[in-house]
């Protein structure tokens, strides 16, 4: 009886000590891809470009964007550390991709990703999260683009500061003229709203790109 009980015992801890038959889709996504380090404006891919890649933003902040008339331009995300991008459902790039500051950029093979789901559900299951997390980006940036230019900048610093709660202080990394493409408005439209939050005492800036939120801004 006892030797039987260390047996059981011996299994049970076999058992425990066994590793997890799958990889999590963040750990694939880590063990099968490398980083990539861009100077500041550079180009990561372009509408046309086979869609070789799903990329996650390391340092720095990534934006997407497409030109119209070959001048005009709609940024439609910036990316930040952890956030993922690059996901296509097809196989070339509808918009582009491109720095707005020194950037590392970590990268897997979209036919790499596609093979360890085959064997790993976990990979689907993250898949399928950043799909929904770009469709709802995508979403809340379409309700804001209905509101005023104020609420429309009001709405995209309170997306800044989400991402850090207890931070009051933001460092814009991008110019005011990618504020302006994003959010559907021209440079001295911003320039008037970041004003009249000032005067009002909805913020302070102590340079330009420097930024500290209120209480009633961010209640």
């Amino acid at each position: 009886m006892a030797r039987a009980a260390r047996a059981a015992s011996k299994s049970k801890g076999q058992k425990r000590r066994r590793p997890s038959a799958a990889l999590s889709g963040v750990q694939s996504f880590d063990r099968l891809g490398s980083p990539t380090s861009y100077p500041r404006n550079k180009k990561i891919y372009k509408p046309g470009e086979l869609a070789e890649y799903l990329y996650r933003v390391e340092a720095g902040c990534v934006r997407t964007y497409s030109e119209f008339n070959g001048s005009r331009r709609h940024i439609h995300a910036f990316y930040y550390p952890g956030d993922y991008f690059g996901l296509e459902a097809n196989e070339h790039h509808n918009i582009a991709a491109e720095t707005v500051m020194p950037s590392s950029v970590f990268r897997v093979k979209r036919t790499a990703l596609a093979a360890q789901a085959t064997r790993d559900s976990g990979v689907v299951r993250f898949l399928l999260h950043i799909g929904s997390l770009e469709l709802q980006r995508t979403q809340n940036h379409s309700l804001r683009l209905l509101n005023g230019a104020q609420m429309r900048i009001v709405d995209f610093l309170r997306e800044i500061t989400a991402r850090k709660p207890s931070a009051r202080e933001i460092d814009l990394p991008m110019p005011r003229s990618d504020v302006a493409d994003y959010l559907g408005l021209t440079t001295e439209s911003v320039s008037r709203a970041l004003t009249q939050l000032k005067k009002v005492s909805a913020i302070s800036m102590s340079t330009s790109r420097r930024i500290t939120m209120r209480d009633a801004l961010l209640s």
